[in-house]
C-alpha cells in the first residue's frame, strides 16, 4: 500500500490547519513581545488573522492587520516583509517542525467581507426572503 495518498476534497488537510493554528500563535506571540529588532516594527500593533499553508508545508500565508487604523496595511506589510528571514528564524525556534516555512503576509479582507454581509443580510429582499416559511414558497 501506497504511503501517499491524495485527497480528493480541496479545503486544507487536518495537518495545515493544526500547523497554520500554530504558524499563528506563535507570530503573534513574537511580534507582541516585540522581539525582532526592527523599531518600525515594533511600534505596529499587528493582528495576525489567519495562516494557511501549503500540502507540503514549506509555505505559509500570513493574513494580517494593523489594529484600529494604526498604519496603512501596506506599510505594515512591507516591515513584515523586511523582516520576514527573523521572523521565520523565530518560528524555526519555536516550532517542532522539519522546516520553518517561508512567509508570506497578505493584508487580511476577513472584517471587509464581514462588513458586506452584514449589509446584504440588512437589504430589505434579503429579510423578506428569511421571513418566509419554507412551505409557503411562490409558485410561477
Amino acid at each position: 500500500m501506497s504511503s501517499k495518498r491524495f485527497h480528493s476534497a480541496s479545503g486544507p488537510t487536518q495537518r495545515q490547519l493544526r500547523v497554520g493554528e500554530l504558524i499563528r500563535r506563535t507570530l503573534s506571540d513574537v511580534l507582541n513581545r516585540a522581539e525582532i529588532h526592527d523599531p518600525e516594527l515594533n511600534r505596529m500593533s499587528i493582528t495576525v488573522g489567519e495562516v494557511s499553508c501549503s500540502p507540503d508545508l514549506k509555505v505559509a500565508t500570513v493574513y494580517v492587520m494593523p489594529l484600529m487604523g494604526s498604519v496603512k496595511v501596506e506599510e505594515a506589510i512591507a516591515a513584515l516583509a523586511r523582516n520576514k528571514h527573523e521572523l521565520r528564524r523565530r518560528l524555526g525556534a519555536e516550532m517542532t517542525l522539519k522546516y520553518a516555512p517561508d512567509l508570506r503576509f497578505r493584508p487580511d479582507e476577513t472584517f471587509d467581507r464581514l462588513d458586506e454581509t452584514r449589509r446584504l443580510f440588512s437589504d430589505p429582499a434579503v429579510q423578506r426572503d428569511l421571513a418566509q416559511p419554507e412551505g409557503d414558497e411562490e409558485e410561477e
